[in-house]
């Protein structure tokens, strides 16, 4: 199914434009709400490597738009080091809840098992941004789930569906339905991904890591979700895609080392779609 939907991404993706002009409104927090996400945002404690990121990244206006309250029960699906998680355990912790799906210990992918294993550390340091986190497992196996079904108020990710298309189409699309089946009906799932330009062939999608938004879309609508709106929170207008080693040529891997460095470095990060989907 994916495969054909990529042939026709470019008619599809010409009208994103249009598309998005027509987007719903994004679920509005209270008040109440947004102070408590921009408090988690710049409280103490959080990695000074981290916070230099947030320019690029939008945290703040990011979980606005996803609508992530407190009291949530949040799913964040391979949360790697634990940017995000720095900043949802501590909104979290007092009346939600965080889980973080994450890298499965019994893969036989080594880099899998070390990233596990430094999150598992950082939930352990005394006085941890990660207290109260419930670690689960995101796997391809359909039978595995990331939690118990129709818990979750949110489901999160970021910057990840680029690694499960490259595992294959049937996982990618393994991993949107785990999403669907944790949700409770009501729940939203919030998509940031490296955005490709018209015309990028899945081939070229998982060597470069950037993705169709179109292909997103249509992955998630076959798990059962509804697209509910976009935002342009993480636009970069200054990234066109085209870099000979992806989106790892810009910061922070900067894969290439000094060769270009001040180019890419005004670059920044990504060009970045922001997708939030309903489960009804």
């Amino acid at each position: 199914m994916l495969r054909k939907l990529v042939g026709s991404l470019a008619l599809s993706l010409s009208l994103s434009a249009v598309a998005q002009q027509d987007a719903a409104m994004p679920p509005q927090l209270s008040l109440e709400h947004q102070e408590a996400v921009r408090q988690a945002v710049s409280a103490g404690g959080r990695s000074i490597t981290n916070v230099m990121r947030d320019a690029h990244r939008n945290p703040e206006q990011t979980l606005a738009f996803f609508g992530v309250e407190p009291g949530h029960t949040v799913i964040e699906a391979w949360p790697g080091e634990g940017w995000y998680s720095e900043i949802l355990a501590p909104l979290l912790r007092e009346e939600g809840k965080l889980i973080a799906a994450h890298f499965d210990p019994q893969s036989d992918n080594e880099y899998f098992r070390d990233s596990l294993e430094d999150y598992q550390r950082l939930m352990q340091r005394p006085r941890s941004k990660l207290e109260g986190v419930e670690l689960s497992v995101l796997n391809y196996d359909p039978q595995q789930p990331i939690a118990e079904p129709e818990s979750a108020d949110r489901v999160l990710t970021f910057r990840n569906v680029h690694n499960w298309l490259a595992a294959g189409e049937e996982q990618a699309q393994i991993v949107f339905n785990k999403f669907y089946a944790a949700l409770k009906p009501g729940g939203k799932l919030g998509v940031v991904e490296h955005r490709a330009r018209v015309g990028t062939s899945l081939e070229q999608m998982v060597e470069t890591g950037y993705v169709a938004e179109e292909l997103i879309i249509a992955m998630a609508e076959e798990a059962g979700f509804e697209l509910l709106s976009r935002s342009p929170v993480n636009q970069n207008p200054q990234d066109n895609t085209d870099h000979p080693e992806g989106v790892w040529t810009l910061p922070p891997t900067l894969r290439l080392g000094d060769e270009n460095r001040a180019q890419y470095l005004s670059i920044g990060e990504s060009d970045r779609m922001t997708l939030l989907f309903i489960k009804h």
